[in-house]
């Protein structure tokens, strides 16, 4: 006779497969019409054409997003008071007579899973968690919500499902924590999108989660607002991203750009290193006057000097230069947009002196004398030299090649500073470069003058696209909430056809995201934060960081100070339970951070872990032995390990280990430093030399990260003194 438990697992099981069942069927009707649509063609007219593209590019979305959440696609259930039973999952799912069989975990029926507790039950008498593997259901653990309404306890395992998630290995790559989702997440993730969201947390306490997910959650809550500009997200390091990468579209999401700051001007890559205090320079907000000084340097007065078109000599007068460069300033525009009404009016001024020179001719031979006066290479020199067109790597390289620019720009820095910022040669740009460079590109706009006039045309072109989209809707009955109008305008347009959203988004430097998420927020600089804010007009942001863990002078230690920085409507939301560092690591974490800076704000922090051995502080006298013989150690009793290393000595202990110094998080053992490893965790982690990490970085927030990546033990090997507040070896 089958026990109470496995009847439960069974029903279970049929209802699960049911879903799955459902999910094939979807998969299989979408794939048809795919296939029916790409075997139309490409004939007959322009417009059917684009309406084919549209209807492909719904199918390909949908099957992808089919396909995304084959894996925990049903992970709860609530019992609620009236009697009835509500699955929770990934998407929401209904049966062919629009019944429903799943529930979207971002919709508001599924929000009691979450924040239903025994004092506040919100109608619910049991919330039961659903463990699957593959298509298998593996498990159920209940909570007892209501017990007079249930008739009886069941299964009560409380908070089984999220520490059975937290003592699950980790794979090199972040999962999500739908299923386990606790409410003080939540609240955060389900917040308005409207003003600047603050996410404090120390480590461990699911900031980046609780910021993708609230990601997701926004673009399924304000879906044509989100899809339409997209969601930013903007990590500390390639190797986080990577790291990350497959939450969102788990989630369902799309419409998602990801980067870091050293990659937010399209075309210009940051290669090169420099040290903490040089970038710390290069991030402060002075910068603006100092480059927008620069470029004012380039529009000279010069003397009188005399011109050549065709047999007229012409004179280039200061009074009338400095008139056109006047009027050209009124215009508000860049530096190079406004160069177009600058020589528009020195023409003006030169084919006045001409006529006057030349009798015979009038005002109807005016465009003729232009053409001439402007093809003339003595005048194109003269215009060029008075406002010479500008790029914004040749503004900021001049700044840091040629010491005379950077002293006459920049009265604010000190000659100390200058000389650290000067290079000889220019061969690579670093990531504190690229703010600045946005800067520039941002005070000189385009230099094309049919900017303007395409960007008018591409308007007109989406207008017309949206309008004849909201007809093809209504009158086929397509859509469904799934698509909009504008989602299949993008697709009448060659523009649309041809990039996705992200694509056309990574291209263009003047893109407005309707989000942007930042991780590791108390990193970026003042110019970083300009430069994000150019993005992100609206004024929504989530920004999600740790103030005791900033590891430049740079970043920040006081959201308050952000606020000048970020204006707009704020709230700041504290998460205050560490999930994955055990208790043990987290204390001697804090007491190293501690003691290297007695004025770290108090820690709001409780870990809720509490592992047998989490810490281990050797000082062996052959660091590299030891290195080799904990490592193997660590890899055997399984999960993934990380060598975290002083950033000057990653390619050397990679060479100990015989590992590549690549960081590839899929690898059961990397070799990073605190920069890689941060907002990233790992079964175990193996910290090496952190007097040596401490001497190295700029502040106590590297060796704090480091010591805190680790969800199960951490081994310290220290070759020589500890830091501060370390504890001692047993």
């Amino acid at each position: 006779m089958p026990s109470p438990t496995d009847t439960r697992l069974d029903a279970e099981q049929a209802y699960v497969a049911g879903v799955y069942r459902r999910l094939d069927e979807l998969r299989s009707r979408t794939q048809q019409r795919l296939e029916e649509v790409r075997r139309a063609g490409a004939n007959g007219t322009h417009q059917n054409r684009s309406e084919r593209d549209a209807f492909a590019t719904l199918y390909e979305d949908r099957l992808a997003l089919l396909n995304s959440v084959e894996e925990r696609l049903v992970f709860g259930r609530l019992d609620m008071r009236e009697g009835d039973s509500r699955y929770i999952g990934r998407i929401g799912l209904s049966d062919a007579d629009h019944h429903p069989l799943l529930t979207d975990w971002r919709a508001p029926a599924a929000r009691p899973f979450y924040q239903a507790t025994a004092a506040h039950p919100q109608g619910v008498t049991r919330r039961r968690h659903i463990q699957t593997r593959g298509r298998s259901v593996v498990g159920i653990e209940d909570d007892v919500l209501d017990l007079d309404a249930l008739g009886s306890a069941g299964d009560v395992a409380g908070q089984g499902a999220l520490f059975a998630a937290l003592a699950e290995h980790r794979t090199g790559r972040m999962g999500d924590i739908v299923a386990t989702i606790q409410s003080e997440q939540d609240e955060i993730i389900r917040s308005g999108a409207d003003g600047v969201l603050v996410v404090q947390g120390g480590p461990g306490t699911g900031k980046t989660a609780v910021a993708l997910h609230r990601a997701a959650y926004l673009l399924y809550a304000h879906r044509e607002r989100m899809e339409r500009s997209g969601v930013l997200i903007i990590g500390p390091s390639p190797v986080f991203l990577r790291y990350i990468e497959q939450v969102l579209p788990a989630l369902g999401a799309t419409g998602v750009v990801s980067m870091t700051m050293a990659d937010i001007v399209p075309g210009v890559e940051a290669t090169a290193t420099e040290t903490d205090e040089v970038a710390t320079i290069k991030g402060r907000s002075v910068w603006k006057d100092i480059i927008a000084r620069a470029i004012r340097a380039r529009q000279r007065v010069l003397d009188p000097r005399e011109m050549t078109v065709g047999a007229v000599r012409l004179t280039l007068r200061p009074e009338e230069v400095r008139t056109a460069q006047t009027r050209a300033r009124r215009t508000g525009q860049g530096h190079n947009r406004a160069r177009v009404t600058f020589v528009r009016v020195m023409l003006r001024f030169l084919a006045e002196q001409y006529m006057h020179k030349v009798e015979g001719v009038g005002e109807e031979d005016f465009p003729d004398i232009v053409d001439d006066i402007r093809s003339a290479r003595d005048v194109r020199v003269a215009l060029n030299l008075s406002w010479l067109p500008l790029t914004a790597e040749g503004i900021v390289g001049d700044l840091f090649t040629k010491p005379h620019r950077l002293a006459e720009a920049a009265p604010e820095l000190s000659a100390r500073e200058r000389q650290l910022l000067h290079r000889p040669e220019l061969t690579a740009w670093t990531p504190a470069d690229i703010p600045l460079i946005d800067e520039a590109a941002e005070l000189l706009g385009e230099d094309d003058e049919g900017a303007q006039a395409r960007a008018r045309a591409r308007a007109a072109e989406r207008q017309a696209a949206v309008a004849y989209a909201e007809e093809m809707l209504e009158g086929t009955g397509l859509g469904g909430g799934i698509v909009t109008a504008e989602m299949l305008a993008e697709r009448f347009t060659d523009r649309g056809a041809s990039a996705t959203l992200a694509e056309r988004a990574l291209a263009d430097r003047s893109w407005s995201y309707a989000h942007v998420v930042v991780d590791e927020a108390q990193e970026l600089s003042d110019m970083a934060w300009r430069a994000l804010l150019r993005r992100n007009p609206a004024r929504s942001m989530t920004i999600v960081g740790d103030v005791a863990q900033v590891a430049t002078r740079a970043g920040t230690r006081d959201w308050e100070r952000l606020r000048t920085q970020v204006p707009g409507s704020w709230r700041v939301e504290t998460l205050t339970v560490n999930y994955r560092t055990p208790a043990a690591v987290m204390e001697a974490a804090r007491a190293v951070a501690a003691a290297a800076d007695p004025d770290l704000p108090p820690l709001e922090l409780t870990s809720a872990r509490d592992v047998p051995g989490a810490l281990e502080i050797l000082q062996p006298v052959d660091l590299e032995d030891a290195l080799r013989s904990t490592v193997a150690a660590e890899e055997a009793a399984g999960g993934s390990v990380a060598v975290i290393v002083p950033t000057s000595e990653v390619d050397h202990y990679a060479q100990v280990l015989g590992i590549s110094a690549r960081a590839d998080l899929t690898e059961p053992v990397v070799v990073l430093d605190p920069g890689a490893s941060k907002g990233v965790e790992f079964d175990r982690v193996v910290l090496v030399d952190p007097a040596k990490i401490q001497r190295e970085s700029a502040g106590p927030g590297d060796l704090y990260v480091a010591m805190s990546r680790c969800t199960q033990r951490l081994v310290v090997l220290a070759g020589g003194e500890l830091p501060a507040g370390m504890p001692t070896p047993a």
